[in-house]
């Protein structure tokens, strides 16, 4: 029964998302795209990241780093949850390389901890910013949840 348990718990986190497979077609920005899927467009969001805005320093750059990497190709999405604006959050794959952990290793993203607790996730950002990539050549790198709350207040 012990043994059973255990495995139920192993396997419960494989079967709480469905798989997406489809081509690229728009990028929104660094962590916002399209995909078609048995032609139909459908909106994704990486899950657990989140990218500077495009209005914020590196914002831009976050979003060519993803166009770079997955923009009319072919990716495996991972849906793990739908948000507020009904786009599904997920986990990006594609050639077996996961696209949010290469946008936090690459310094362009925040690991998104509200959401995600994947303490390599950390492990990645902080890394980041002990190497000062990407917008961690900034000293005073302003969050994007941060940025968003200023910007409403406004």
């Amino acid at each position: 029964m012990r043994l059973l348990r255990i495995l139920l718990l192993l396997l419960l986190p494989l079967a709480s998302f469905s798989q997406l497979v489809g081509k690229v077609v728009s990028i929104a920005d660094g962590d916002t795209f399209t995909m078609l899927v048995n032609h139909k467009q459908m909106k994704i969001r990486l899950h657990g990241i989140d990218c500077p805005e495009k209005r914020q320093d590196f914002g831009m750059v976050a979003k060519q780093f993803l166009s770079d990497n997955i923009f009319e190709k072919i990716v495996t999405v991972n849906e793990m949850n739908t948000d507020r604006y009904k786009r599904i959050i997920g986990m990006v794959f594609i050639h077996g390389a996961n696209i949010n952990e290469k946008l936090l290793q690459a310094g362009l993203a925040w690991h998104y901890k509200t959401y995600d607790k994947n303490p390599a996730w950390a492990r990645l950002e902080n890394d980041a910013r002990n190497s000062k990539r990407g917008l961690w050549l900034q000293p005073n790198a302003m969050a994007p949840w941060e940025f968003r709350k200023l910007a409403r207040s406004r």
